[in-house]
């Protein structure tokens, strides 16, 4: 793994790699994240000081959270707020897990898809409130970003609605707080440079 990540940075462009994902959520294995093969990888990734994007599920949070607690030295993002479970309503195992996920320091949620996570073209940011405002409290203004998912946002809503959707889901939060929402999170957590 050290020599594909040096690869990656070697190559053309390879010294804006900031992260390392992985769609988890396609893995069979809802315990994927915790085979050993797997676990030195991410060690590899925090030791060439990468984030690791965690692209799961609530079927895939229990792994998660062992693994990011093993893996301390890593930086991890959950991408989508884990993907709460929209089709049931029933947002109790996912908020459960996500709490417990967000007990690990070295652990950021980004509250991305916002449109995409929902029903396509039928979606509105109030039905998303009750995740979002899970996040928020078991995450905290200064453990959460905001992430466009752009271009895959287009499939459901233009960049801006997701941008003013984001804004309304956030509306409880100071001015200060938003700011380290919406750009100060992703500037330290990434190592972004203006």
């Amino acid at each position: 793994m050290a020599d594909t990540l040096a690869a990656l940075r070697g190559s053309r462009g390879g010294d804006k790699l900031v992260g390392i994902r992985h769609q988890l959520q396609h893995e069979r294995d809802a315990e994927w994240l915790r085979r050993p093969d797997v676990v030195r990888g991410l060690q590899e990734v925090a030791r060439a000081n990468l984030v690791y994007d965690l692209l799961v599920g609530t079927r895939e949070l229990p792994a998660a959270i062992e693994v990011v607690q093993e893996v301390s030295e890593a930086r991890f993002v959950v991408e989508h707020l884990a993907k709460p479970p929209r089709s049931s309503g029933d947002l109790s195992a996912w908020a459960s897990a996500l709490r417990r996920l967000a007990r690990s320091d070295n652990v950021v949620a980004k509250l991305s898809g916002v449109a995409t996570l929902a029903e396509w073209n039928r979606w509105n940011a109030g039905g998303l409130q009750p995740a979002v405002d899970v996040a928020l409290a078991a995450f905290g203004a200064d453990r959460l970003m905001f992430g466009s998912d752009w271009p895959v946002c287009l499939l459901s809503a233009s960049y801006e609605q997701v941008v003013e959707a984001a804004h309304k889901l956030t509306a409880s939060l100071s001015e200060t707080e938003r700011g380290r929402v919406f750009g100060e999170n992703a500037r330290r957590v990434y190592g972004l440079r203006e």
